[in-house]
């Protein structure tokens, strides 16, 4: 059986072991494929896994050998699952790896917004500190985050996550989802968006993107906000109107943003949020600690055995 990974880098960039699936068939591991390489590249295999890779109708008409694909990630979006379907390929995902993860990451994002570290630790190995007039020194207001509220969208696993780290600060923390419960009551006061957008210090974005998330933070949203109000977003670029977002920091109705996605990735030259103020971008890393990365190998592996045995799991086209 052969199996063929088309974009193994971000993954595994060699400090994690191909090994799981090694022992499953013949594989052959690409760290990037050109969309034009995909259908060379895919060939007879049986099995394809991919990361950002996209898979098209045009791409499983041409391969008539696929019977699974793997995607290690949540989102799906890049297969045509629909096409999949209709030729009997099963496509199955990771539903959760990097919660911890990703929680953490928004909390870091919001600190940095808070203290401005990495601009300090500059700062002082430039000479500033040694001299300067004053014992102490900085160039931003520094927030504390005790007392402040923070609104989550999208209370799931990762939503829950960031906002038990946001107690633990000593925020209180308000939530807005569709699907309400008692765990995610012990954490934060369930509430509508309205009055999210009206109450928040910091805005949290964790929830699916989904036609009726798709630019959830617009212009006219940012207008029901608070005054120098704080957004984060690690969760996907499209939730946000990136152009909205950049003049309402440029006029200070936002304080500060950090994202970790945007909406085209790699990011263009022209996204109006690398030239806006106080914006922290990072490149899509919330997920990718090592032990994020290795748990979604290990339920890759999982994932491709429990089909192998017939009793496949994590499919997202039944």
């Amino acid at each position: 059986m052969k199996i063929v990974i088309l974009d193994g880098y971000t993954e595994n960039p060699g400090d994690l072991s191909w090994e799981g699936f090694e022992e499953l068939g013949e594989l052959t591991v690409y760290d990037r494929t050109p969309i034009e390489k995909t259908i060379e590249r895919i060939g007879d295999a049986d099995i394809v896994l991919l990361n950002k890779a996209p898979v098209s109708r045009e791409t499983l008409e041409a391969c008539q050998n696929i019977k699974y694909i793997g995607v290690l990630a949540t989102g799906y979006n890049i297969v045509d699952i629909k096409a999949a379907k209709e030729r009997g390929i099963l496509v199955s995902n990771i539903p959760t790896y990097g919660t911890d993860a990703v929680g953490q990451f928004a909390i870091a994002l919001l600190l940095e917004i808070c203290h401005h570290i990495g601009h300090h630790a500059k700062a002082v190995k430039e000479g500033r500190w040694e001299h300067n007039d004053d014992w102490c020194f900085w160039d931003y207001p520094l927030i504390e985050l005790s007392g402040k509220t923070m609104g989550i969208i999208g209370f799931g696993r990762i939503g829950k996550t960031t906002g038990k780290i946001a107690n633990a600060l000593g925020m209180k923390v308000i939530a807005y989802d569709d699907y309400q419960n008692d765990e995610g009551r012990e954490i934060a006061e369930y509430v509508d968006l309205e009055k999210l957008f009206k109450l928040s210090d910091v805005i949290c974005l964790h929830c699916p993107l989904f036609p009726s998330t798709q630019g959830i933070i617009n212009k006219d949203t940012i207008a029901k906000m608070k005054d120098g109000v704080i957004i984060i977003n690690n969760s996907r670029g499209q939730l946000i109107v990136e152009q909205d977002l950049a003049d309402a920091l440029n006029s200070g109705k936002v304080y500060a943003a950090g994202v970790d996605v945007v909406s085209t990735e790699p990011i263009s030259s022209d996204n109006p949020l690398l030239g806006a103020k106080n914006c922290i971008i990072t490149p899509h890393i919330s997920w990718a600690p090592k032990e994020s990365r290795q748990r979604l190998m290990d339920i890759a592996v999982d994932n491709l055995k429990a089909f192998l045995n017939g009793a496949p799991i994590n499919i997202v086209n039944k």
